[in-house]
């Protein structure tokens, strides 16, 4: 089952691809013991965690909801036939993410509403598509709620850094394009979709990383973007990925959002969670237990 419902949300897990990432827990959280991966290992090994080769699982997926009658993409994974020099594996990717999003019945021209939660090269890269040479927006009747924050910081125009780095090239296929047809929606601090969704600031990660919170009735969800890449980072929030721009900030936002999501007994669906990709979590102590998958079939 890739499909559930929440209140009166109906949220579609849409697959890119998932398996190992080529990184070592080490490489992707420095600074992680191996006393943690250890303890966790029956809940990390298989699907995020290789029990033999020792390489992180993780998945790369959309959230498709459909919400008062529109139709709303929550990131878009890496796209196809990007030119990506950091990342041998995403370097000019080919899979079948629109075949897979029109069986969940969404053609690019029925998406009303695409959120990036932030502008890491694997949240856009399906925001285009290349078509006779040219990077043309993936979804053109969609309006593309992007954070000002992450906007601004990784337009290489104002960040030089970028040059050589996992987001190269990123902005000028993935988000300019986009931008220049007029259909980007630059957003601060938070921004309401409708009556059920709410885009929430949640800077750490990335200075513009978001969160869309989801309330619904009495039920609520937490889309987490990358608040947490691995179930290690809800057994012990103070691990930080390598990708992370601001330690100790995206320590705090993470602490806080999986408290409010525990608190509230709210589904927790991050990008990029393999297995049953979504999960219910509880306090303990000063941090996480899983208290339940979602009902999602295993990858």
């Amino acid at each position: 089952m890739d499909e559930i419902k929440i209140g009166d949300v109906t949220v579609t897990r849409v697959e890119e691809t998932h398996g190992p990432v080529g990184m070592t827990p080490e490489q992707f959280f420095p600074g992680s013991p191996e006393r943690a991966w250890a303890e966790h290992r029956e809940v990390l090994v298989p699907d995020h965690l290789g029990a033999d080769d020792g390489i992180v699982r993780v998945a790369m997926q959309t959230w498709l909801l459909r919400s008062e009658g529109r139709t709303i993409l929550v990131d878009t994974g890496v796209g196809n036939d990007k030119t990506r020099p950091a990342v041998e594996g995403w370097d000019h990717l080919r899979t079948d993410y629109l075949g897979n999003l029109e069986r969940s019945g969404v053609r690019p021209e029925d998406v009303d509403l695409v959120v990036n939660t932030h502008l890491h090269v694997d949240h856009v890269g399906w925001n285009t598509r290349l078509r006779d040479g040219v990077w043309e927006p993936t979804f053109p009747n969609a309006t593309y709620l992007v954070p000002k924050a992450d906007f601004e910081f990784w337009n290489p125009a104002n960040n030089s850094a970028i040059a050589g780095g996992v987001n190269e090239n990123v902005f000028e296929d993935s988000v300019a394009p986009v931008h220049a047809n007029g259909q980007v929606l630059l957003w601060e601090d938070s921004h309401v979709i409708d009556a059920n969704l709410r885009l929430e600031a949640a800077p750490g990660h990335t200075p513009g990383s978001s969160v869309v919170k989801l309330a619904s009735g009495s039920e609520r969800a937490l889309f987490a973007g990358d608040l947490v890449h691995t179930p290690l980072q809800v057994f012990e929030p103070g691990h930080n990925s390598c990708f992370c721009e601001d330690a100790e900030g995206a320590r705090r936002t993470r602490g806080a959002l999986l408290g409010w999501a525990a608190d509230h007994h709210a589904l927790v669906l991050p990008a990029h969670f393999g297995g049953h990709s979504a999960l219910h979590v509880e306090r303990r102590g000063a941090a996480f237990a899983i208290a339940a998958w979602a009902p999602f079939t295993r990858y």
